[in-house]
């Protein structure tokens, strides 16, 4: 993804805004993480220049997570909330037309996937993804659920916090960076071990939005805001931004 500054270069990038490779405490990291140094391998032409997103891949309800998947007058079940936010480069200048996905879990903690165990039931009306493209200011909107903390196999207790994750693409699946968005005031986040392997608080304090009372329609949907920055010293933490993204 393109950021560059008013004067052409990018800002330094914080080196230690990302965690360790190896987090003990983050189970899996002791299986995952690599034992010999990270290779650097170059992008093909067609990684650089293609595909290009445009409005014509947007479906009329892609944005909106409790009608796109439920049947006809339905609705997915649980408290509405809408999720906005904007996307802007390291100099603060807003990225129109940028691809924005997000997938999550229900209102009980589960995932729609074949491999999901968690025993809370699925939705019937709740597929859990959307997708959008900034506006010509670099605004994001969807509709969608609260989504449910769930257990994980991490030690003998573990939750996750409730979380929404986030996919932004460039001009091509190359350009490609994924993270997590929590809410504000959640106890389970100083408690992940996932969000406790970021070494900084003001790393992890970019994944965390806001309570915006003044988006949230009345009767309807709180409303939460998250806004995400691509590169520099205050860019948002991207979960892949480790794998030399």
């Amino acid at each position: 993804m393109s950021g560059e500054s008013a004067g052409g270069r990018f800002l330094p990038r914080e080196r230690d805004w990302h965690p360790p490779a190896l987090a003990p405490d983050y189970r899996s990291s002791r299986l995952r993480s690599p034992r010999a140094p990270l290779l650097s391998l170059p992008s093909t032409l067609s990684e650089e220049t293609g595909p290009v997103f445009g409005h014509v891949s947007i479906g009329e309800l892609d944005h909106d997570l409790v009608h796109n998947y439920a049947a006809a007058g339905a609705s997915a079940l649980g408290p509405r909330i809408l999720v906005h936010g904007y996307v802007r480069d390291q100099s603060g200048r807003p990225l129109p037309h940028t691809l924005v996905e997000i997938w999550q879990a229900n209102a009980g903690g589960r995932y729609r996937h074949p491999n999901e165990t968690y025993i809370a039931p699925l939705d019937p009306n709740f597929g859990g993804c959307g997708r959008c493209l900034t506006d010509a200011d670099g605004h994001y909107r969807f509709q969608t659920i609260q989504p449910a903390p769930y257990p994980w196999p991490n030690g003998p207790n573990s939750w996750r916090p409730a979380h929404i994750h986030f996919s932004l693409f460039g001009e091509a699946f190359a350009q490609r960076l994924v993270t997590q968005m929590y809410f504000e005031g959640d106890p389970l986040i100083e408690l992940c071990p996932i969000v406790q392997a970021i070494p900084r608080a003001d790393a992890i304090d970019t994944l965390v939005a806001r309570l915006d009372m003044d988006a949230a329609l009345p009767m309807d949907m709180l409303a939460w805001r998250f806004d995400l920055v691509l590169r520099g010293r205050d860019q948002t933490y991207f979960d892949n931004r480790t794998e030399g993204l």
